[in-house]
């Protein structure tokens, strides 16, 4: 009854005259139309077992109560109907709209649940009102269609309605509701207070610091009436309460029946709390939900799921078992063919190659390793027989890391990059060394089994010494070096041969040297230090794939040579670095990458879009975010979709909306789950080894361009299907010449 009572309260008027009743009228909150025509939008709050409080929870349930009048027919039965389902969607949406709420399906769930509750009070007060005597029993006669309420149902509506309570079921169904609620035992006595505004008016008054209260004082509390008075029954039932208290544990209370429950000798129902009111679970308030029998489906789920992971677990033991005996095979073979295996190596950081020995015997990638004693990976001491190692560059995109990380559930190489794995000592080679092959019974490894990477090398080896010879002829020089007059129309890249030379001339010819070029707080929102070493150099003078060093090096430059001292862009774009925000770091620690992301966000006050070049793992792509408008603008050379990326655009989505909570703007709430994604119809690279190339290539255009919106066709003066040689080796000479300007090689 407490319940009709709740639900009726705008319809509640005395029945002896019709003036009076009209006079009443009906709430349909004219006052929240107004508001939300005038863009005013209403706050609520919730408690800590997500109920909902404040000073605007009552109006947000009359609110409710008014468009499940006007959306919902009261011919509709059972509220879980599914033909309901877009009719919710409509309500929530209209609630959204007046109302700050986080759009979440356990806020969407409560509000609609006590939307379920508003209809079932409307049909009851309507039963009660017009189909009933004042003895609440059936009349006879056919009751009048309430004009009254004409705006919410139809005379064909109001006849089905009528049809559906004369039902000799649901008649018996009333009467037994009807006597079991007639003489509660323990009568409620807060009207349409309810238990969670109850606790609040509590936790007000007595100014505690507790977040809720137990079950059982609420219980008490609002069987005590206007006089202050508890009768004795009711003081014996908490007394109790308070007595089981003591000796139950919590655990016990979720596991069984609560303390409310056994003292009261009361079943306990599922998905509800006694005591506590509408919205509270057993989940919300215990943080864990009760335990039930699952179902026969869910068992069948459950074993099918023990042995899929039995049967990866037997492939991944498999697996192991396979890498340590080629492992061992390898040792045995290196002892007695004497493979060039190093078993010191430079101190600090050497750029380095890195193979794999199964199932052949490859280049598999290249990165740098940090030989420093005390090391540690991820906080744990290395593995006997390993050093730690950056990845930079992948060169088998199918290959498996030596030993899998667990921290961050990575088995494959290109997962890693701009990460540190652990790497066994005899699979790792200084740059100017190059390993001989394992002799075997099988002569070595044919050139048709040899990875596509492995090829790459050797190409690069012929296309290194030609370069050399270019070069060979000012290596003695101190000054900077001159490249000879090209032939007409012919391009020669004179600040990669420049910056080649220098290089074999300088100290960076030498295994392990490495420069190291500052990067101002301005460029990242933090200050570092990129490492570049000779290997970075080499990606360039050979084209190959590029790593972090050398994008970060170029984004430096574009900050020199563009944005420093221009307040216009320097204000407009900033950058993101790939190095604290990766696909390895993503998948290891989301949590500092989206910390990050919000950070550098908030770094700014207008408009700006953030360029950060993603690595997916063997992939350059860029990202243009404008976190202001929630638009993302996608460059991917490939041509692939973002939906191939669900961390990086998971990641994205989160750190956009954590920086509208923390800037609190107000977002249409039909656009507040709908983030902007963009996919430009940029140039597309050719080739497996361009994207880091075209990644810098954008940044620079977009720059160049000097707008925060970027064209979905791509600009018009760079529009094109696919980009030149030229326009990469571009630049690359654009790259060569800062290194030099830099003096970041010197003779």
């Amino acid at each position: 009854m407490a319940s009709d009572q709740e639900n009726s309260q705008d319809a509640n008027a005395p029945d002896d005259t019709s003036e009076k009743e009209i006079t009443r009228g009906i709430t349909i909150m004219k006052s929240i139309i107004r508001d939300r025509d005038k863009a005013v939008t209403y706050n609520v709050n919730w408690n800590a077992d997500n109920q909902l409080i404040g000073s605007n929870a009552a109006k947000l349930a009359s609110y409710i109560g008014t468009l499940v009048r006007m959306h919902i027919p009261i011919t509709a039965t059972r509220w879980s109907n599914k033909e309901l389902g877009s009719v919710k969607d409509k309500i929530w949406t209209e609630i959204l709209r007046s109302f700050n709420i986080e759009d979440t399906t356990i806020r969407k769930k409560y509000i609609l649940q006590l939307a379920g509750k508003r209809h079932r009070g409307w049909r009851t007060f309507l039963t009660n009102k017009y189909l009933k005597d004042k003895e609440f029993f059936f009349v006879e006669y056919d009751p009048e269609y309430p004009v009254k309420y004409a705006i919410f149902i139809t005379e064909e509506e109001w006849v089905a309605f009528v049809a559906q309570r004369r039902d000799e079921n649901f008649k018996k169904v009333s009467a037994t509701n009807r006597e079991r609620a007639s003489n509660p035992t323990y009568a409620y006595k807060k009207g349409r207070l309810g238990y969670a505004r109850l606790e609040e008016k509590i936790l007000d008054e007595t100014k505690s610091d507790a977040t809720s209260l137990p079950p059982h004082v609420l219980w008490k509390e609002a069987r005590v009436g206007k006089d202050g008075t508890v009768r004795d029954d009711v003081q014996h039932i908490y007394d109790e309460c308070e007595t089981l208290s003591q000796s139950i544990s919590t655990a016990e209370d979720q596991e069984n029946r609560s303390v409310l429950s056994r003292a009261l000798n009361v079943p306990e129902y599922p998905g509800r709390v006694r005591g506590k009111g509408h919205g509270c679970t057993p989940t919300s308030l215990y943080k864990n939900p009760r335990r039930r029998n699952p179902s026969n489906q869910e068992v069948m789920e459950t074993l099918q799921a023990l042995q899929a992971q039995v049967l990866q677990l037997q492939k991944d033991n498999e697996r192991y078992r396979c890498m340590e005996k080629c492992s061992s095979q390898l040792k045995e073979t290196s002892e007695k063919a004497s493979i060039n295996c190093q078993n010191k190596f430079p101190e600090g950081i050497s750029s380095c190659q890195l193979y794999l020995s199964s199932p052949t015997y490859r280049l598999v990638g290249k990165g740098k390793v940090h030989n420093t004693s005390g090391d540690l990976l991820h906080h744990r001491p290395l593995p006997d027989g390993h050093l730690k190692v950056s990845v930079d560059v992948v060169l088998d995109k199918n290959a498996l890391l030596p030993i899998p990380d667990i921290v961050s559930e990575t088995t494959l190489l290109r997962d890693a990059i701009g990460s540190f794995v652990a790497w066994p000592l005899d699979l790792i080679f200084i740059d100017d060394e190059t390993p001989t092959k394992p002799a075997s019974n099988d002569k070595g490894i044919l050139r048709h089994n040899e990875s596509v990477a492995s090829q790459k090398e050797v190409f690069a080896q012929g296309s290194q010494q030609l370069s050399q010879k270019i070069g060979s002829r000012q290596k003695n020089k101190r000054d900077l070096p001159v490249t000879s007059l090209p032939k007409k129309g012919a391009f020669v890249p004179r600040y990669q041969i420049s910056l080649e030379t220098l290089v074999d001339s300088s100290d960076m010819a030498t295994a392990g040297a490495i420069r190291l070029l500052d990067m101002e707080e301005d460029i990242f929102g933090y200050s570092c230090t990129e490492t570049i070493g000779k290997e970075d150099l080499e990606h360039i003078f050979r084209h190959q794939e590029l790593g972090v060093g050398v994008i970060h090096t170029y984004i430096r430059f574009l900050y020199d040579n563009f944005m420093r001292g221009n307040d216009q862009l320097s204000n407009r774009f900033r950058f993101v670095s790939s190095s604290l925000v990766n696909k390895a770091l993503i998948c290891r620690e989301p949590d500092s990458c989206r910390e990050y992301l919000v950070k550098r966000f908030m770094a700014s006050s207008t408009n700006n879009l953030y360029l950060w070049p993603y690595n997916s793992g063997c992939h350059w792509l860029l990202l243009a975010i404008d976190p202001l408008k929630e638009v993302v603008y996608f460059l991917n050379s490939i041509d692939g979709e973002w939906t191939n990326y669900p961390d990086m655009k998971q990641l994205v989505d989160t750190s956009i909306k954590v920086f509208r909570s923390q800037r609190q703007a107000r977002v249409p709430r039909t656009k507040s789950s709908n983030i902007t994604w963009i996919k430009v119809q940029c140039p597309l690279q050719r080739n497996s080894i361009d994207c880091g190339y075209f990644v810098m290539r954008f940044m620079r255009e977009i720059i160049n361009m000097n707008q925060i919106e970027i064209p979905i066709t791509y600009f018009d003066e760079y529009k094109c299907a696919h980009y030149t040689r030229l326009q990469l080796e571009q630049i690359k000479e654009e790259l060569c010449q800062y290194f030099i300007v830099k003096r970041l090689i010197s003779i």
